[in-house]
C-alpha cells in the first residue's frame, strides 16, 4: 500500500508515518516544515527505502499535483494544519489559509487524481481527514460528543478545522470522493512541540521556570497518547466505512490542573535530586485564554464497536513515558526552543485577519 501523508513531519503526523513505515507501508511525507515540523521527528524512517519526503506547502497546487502524479498513492491521510489555539487568536489568517484553503486544494488534487484512476483504483482509494473535537464547541459538566453532535466552534482554530471538515464531507456527497473524517481529543507524547501544555510543563519544570495554568485550571480535556491516535487512524483508513466520521477518544478526562500536578509528581520521582522539588511549587495561575472552552469529552463507542479499537496507554503510564522521553532527548528540545521561547501567546491582541 502507498500512502501520502500531509503534515507528516509534525507531532501526530510523524507518529503516524513511523507507524506506517514500520508496518510495511510505502509513505510519502508531504510537509512544509514550519516552526512545529522538522525532519528530526522522522529520523527513524527518513532514509528508509519505504519512505520518501517532499518539502512543500499544502497550498501549493502544482506541488500537490506533482506529488500525486509521481507517488501514485492508494490513499491520503491529511494532517497538514496549523493547530495551536493561542496562535489562532493572535493571527487567524494563517489558519484560514492552511486549514481551509489548503484543504480545499488537497481535495481538488485528490478528486482529479481519483477520477483518472481505473475502476479498481477508484474503488480502493481513500482520503482521511484528521480533525479535532474542538469543532463541537464546549460541553457542560456531563455528557460527551458523538458523531451526531452539532458543530459550534469557538476559536479561530476550531472554526478553520470545522470548515475543512465541511469541505471534505461536501466533496464526498457532491463528487463521490471516498472521504473519511476523524475527530480526536487532546494528544500528548514524544516529539510534541513545546507550545502545547504537556511538553511546556515538562520543559519548564526541568528548567525551574513557572508552570502556567490558564484561569483556575478547571478546563477538562480527554487526553490520548499519540501512538494510540496513530493506530486508530490507520485502522479507520483501512477498515472504516467511506463517508463516515469516527470520534477517537481514550476516555481519559482530566482537568488541566490535575494533569499538570500529575506531571509534577512524575518529575518528583524521576528527578529526585532536582532543586525544584516539589515541582508543584512552580505552578502559576495566569489570565485565561479568550473564549476558553470549559470541557471536551468524546464518546468513541462507534470506533470501539465497529472496528474494535481501544486505547492501549493509560494516562498515567503514557505521561510517565512522555516525561522520560523529553528528559532523554534534550537535543531535540533545544532545537525546538530555538523556534519558540515558551512565551505566552493568544491574549486576544489580534486585529481582524491580519497576518
Amino acid at each position: 500500500m502507498r500512502i501520502l501523508v500531509t503534515g507528516g513531519a509534525g507531532f501526530i503526523g510523524s507518529a503516524l508515518v513511523r507507524r506506517l513505515v514500520a508496518g510495511g507501508v510505502d509513505v510519502l511525507t508531504y510537509d512544509k516544515l514550519t516552526y512545529a515540523g522538522h525532519t528530526d521527528n522522522l529520523a527513524e524512517v527518513l532514509d528508509h527505502p519505504r519512505h520518501r519526503f517532499r518539502q512543500a506547502d499544502i497550498c501549493d497546487s502544482p506541488a500537490l499535483a506533482g506529488a500525486f502524479a509521481e507517488f501514485r498513492p492508494d490513499a491520503v491521510m491529511h494532517l497538514a494544519a496549523e493547530t495551536h489555539v493561542d496562535r489562532s487568536i493572535e493571527a487567524p489568517a494563517g489558519f484560514v489559509e492552511t486549514n481551509v484553503v489548503g484543504t480545499a486544494g488537497l481535495l481538488d488534487a485528490a478528486l482529479a487524481y481519483w477520477r483518472a484512476l481505473d475502476q479498481q483504483g477508484r474503488a480502493n482509494f481513500r482520503i482521511l481527514l484528521v480533525s479535532t473535537d474542538e469543532v463541537f464547541g464546549a460541553l457542560g459538566p456531563t455528557g460527551a460528543f458523538d458523531e451526531s453532535s452539532p458543530y459550534r466552534p469557538n476559536s479561530p482554530y476550531a472554526a478553520s478545522k470545522a470548515a475543512a471538515d465541511h469541505l471534505a464531507r461536501a466533496y464526498h456527497r457532491t463528487y463521490g470522493l471516498p472521504v473519511l473524517i476523524t475527530n480526536s481529543g487532546n494528544n500528548y507524547g514524544p516529539y510534541q512541540f513545546p507550545e502545547k501544555l504537556v511538553p511546556l510543563v515538562i520543559l519548564n519544570a526541568l528548567d525551574g521556570r513557572p508552570l502556567p495554568v490558564y484561569g483556575a485550571g478547571a478546563n477538562v480535556r480527554d487526553w490520548m497518547h499519540v501512538n494510540d491516535h496513530a493506530a486508530a487512524l490507520e485502522l479507520i483508513l483501512t477498515k472504516g466505512r467511506v463517508g463516515e466520521t469516527y470520534l477517537i477518544g481514550a476516555r481519559a478526562e482530566r482537568t488541566n490542573l490535575d494533569l499538570v500536578r500529575a506531571i509534577c509528581q512524575i518529575l518528583d520521582r524521576l528527578v529526585a535530586s532536582s532543586a525544584h522539588r516539589p515541582h508543584e511549587s512552580l505552578l502559576k495561575f495566569v489570565a485565561d485564554r479568550p473564549g476558553h472552552d470549559a470541557r471536551y469529552a468524546l464518546d468513541p463507542a462507534k470506533l470501539e464497536g465497529e472496528l474494535a479499537w481501544r486505547a492501549q496507554y493509560s494516562l498515567e503510564i503514557g505521561l510517565g513515558d512522555t516525561v522520560a522521553w523529553y528528559m532523554a532527548n534534550r537535543a531535540w528540545c533545544r532545537r525546538a526552543n530555538e523556534a519558540y521561547d515558551r512565551r505566552r501567546l493568544g491574549l486576544g491582541s489580534a486585529v481582524g485577519m491580519r497576518r
